[in-house]
C-alpha cells in the first residue's frame, strides 16, 4: 500500500436531472473534460461533488463509472463524507472491486465533535478495515485538526497517507509540509493561495478551482514545478480574481456553471441547492475569459 498521488486531481462535480438523479451520460463527459485537460488524477464524491447526498448505493455507481471512464488513464481519489465509523467502512468496502489509490474522508462532522482520541479510533478502524490508503479530508470548521494531531494521525496510523488541508490558513500548510512524515503528503484546499501552497511543496491540490478550471491549475502547477514564477505569479492573480467570484454558499452550483460555459454540460445541483443566481453568473462570466488565458 502506498499513495502514489502528486499534481492537479480536481474534485469532480455530479451532475444531477431536475428529479434529483444521477446524469449518467454528463457525468462521463465531465470526467472526459478533465482527463482531457491532462489533469493527474480525478475525485468523485467530495464535497465540490455533493458526495454528501449520495445514498451508498450511488457512492458505488459513481465509482464505477469513474473507474470505467478513466480505464486507468489517472488515479481516482474516492470522496467519503460520513457521520459514522461504520458507514465510512461499509462505503469503502462497497467499492473494494474497483481499483482506486486513496481514499478522502472527511473527519465526523455532524452534531458533535469527536475529541482527539475518539478521532484517532475512527480513522484507525477505518484504515484497519480497509488496504487503501486513506487522505484526510481537513475542512471542517468545528472539527478542524491542527498540525500536531495531523501528524500523530499520519505517524501512529500506517493507513493514514495524506491530508487535504482546506480553509485560508497558509501557515497551518506550511507547519503541516514542515513537520509531514516521510511518504506522506499534503495537498492544498485552499483555493485562493493554490500559487503559494505550491510554492511551498504542497504535493498537488484537490479542490474547488481545479474542478472549475482544471486546465488551468495544470498550467500553474507545471510553471510553479519548473520554477517559473513569474508565470505562476501571473496566473495567480488571475485565479483569485476568478475564486473571489466563484465562491458562495451555492459553490457546487457556480462550479458546475463554470464548466458548463466552458462547453461542458455540468448539469444541475441536487435540490435543496439552487442553481447559480444571474448575479453570480455575471461575475463569474467577467472573470472567466481572463482566466482562461492560461487553459491549456
Amino acid at each position: 500500500m502506498g499513495l502514489d498521488l502528486t499534481g492537479v486531481i480536481p474534485p469532480l462535480v455530479t451532475p444531477f436531472t431536475a428529479d434529483g438523479s444521477i446524469d449518467e451520460v454528463a457525468f462521463r463527459k465531465v470526467i472526459r473534460f478533465n482527463l482531457d485537460k491532462k489533469v493527474h488524477g480525478v475525485c468523485p464524491g467530495g464535497s465540490t461533488g455533493e458526495g454528501h447526498t449520495f445514498t451508498v448505493d450511488e457512492f458505488k455507481r459513481v465509482m464505477e463509472i469513474t473507474a470505467s471512464e478513466v480505464a486507468g488513464e489517472v488515479p481516482i481519489v474516492a470522496g467519503i463524507i460520513s457521520n459514522s465509523t461504520r458507514d465510512a467502512i461499509n462505503r469503502a468496502k462497497a467499492i473494494s472491486h474497483l481499483s482506486i489509490a486513496a481514499l478522502q474522508v472527511t473527519p465526523v462532522h455532524y452534531l458533535f465533535k469527536p475529541d482527539e482520541e475518539a478521532t484517532h479510533n475512527h480513522f484507525k478502524a477505518l484504515t484497519e478495515a480497509v488496504d487503501v490508503p486513506v487522505v484526510i479530508y481537513n475542512v471542517v470548521p468545528w472539527n478542524y485538526l491542527n498540525p500536531a494531531q495531523m501528524i500523530r494521525l499520519m505517524k501512529e496510523l500506517p493507513g493514514v497517507q495524506g491530508i487535504k488541508q482546506s480553509q485560508g490558513d497558509l501557515k497551518l500548510m506550511a507547519d503541516l509540509l514542515l513537520g509531514v512524515p516521510e511518504g506522506c503528503k499534503v495537498f492544498s484546499a485552499v483555493d485562493a493561495l493554490l500559487y503559494s501552497s505550491f510554492a511551498l511543496g504542497a504535493h498537488g491540490t484537490i479542490a474547488a478551482t481545479p474542478a472549475a478550471l482544471p486546465g488551468v491549475c495544470v498550467t500553474l502547477w507545471d510553471a510553479v514545478q519548473a520554477g517559473d514564477h513569474k508565470k505562476g505569479l501571473e496566473i495567480h492573480t488571475a485565479m483569485l480574481t476568478f475564486w473571489n467570484a466563484l465562491v458562495g454558499d451555492s459553490l457546487p452550483a457556480n462550479i458546475k456553471t463554470s464548466i458548463t460555459l466552458q462547453g461542458c454540460n455540468a448539469g444541475l445541483p441536487r435540490a435543496p441547492m439552487p442553481a447559480t443566481k444571474p448575479e453570480q453568473l455575471n461575475r463569474i462570466k467577467a472573470a472567466m475569459d481572463n482566466v482562461l488565458r492560461f487553459d491549456n
